[in-house]
């Protein structure tokens, strides 16, 4: 089965609010930039929680035949970026998110917040 890259954005957003990711964002960047079409952006409390947020996503994705692409700052967990190529997944540790601040970076693109209750009651 083919999925979008819409559809690949939000399965990574639900797993990471199944594993309490905070502030959970989808950045639409499809008429801003050919980079990629979908940023998303979320928080980890700790190193450990940011490592359980990131393999949480590879293996939810790689059961529906999704394989990143590349995996970047996995040894240290204090930005872990996993590239999808239409969709790049951010997953910041505390304050690292807002010393960089990709929102602020890419303010003009259409945001969407997930919400752990926004997607219960979609289902």
């Amino acid at each position: 089965m083919e999925f979008t890259a819409g559809e690949i954005a939000v399965a990574c957003g639900e797993i990471a609010l199944s594993k309490k990711a905070i502030d959970v964002k989808i950045l639409d960047l499809r008429e801003i930039t050919s980079v990629t079409d979908y940023f998303v952006i979320c928080t980890g409390s700790i190193d450990l929680h940011v490592k359980a947020i990131s393999d949480a996503i590879v293996e939810g994705l790689e059961k529906k035949k999704i394989k990143v692409w590349h995996i970047e700052g996995y040894s240290a967990l204090k930005w872990v970026l996993l590239d999808y190529v239409d969709v790049v997944v951010h997953i910041f540790n505390g304050d690292v998110r807002d010393f960089y601040g990709l929102e602020r970076l890419w303010g003009d693109a259409p945001t969407k917040v997930l919400s752990k209750q926004e997607i219960e009651t979609s289902r």
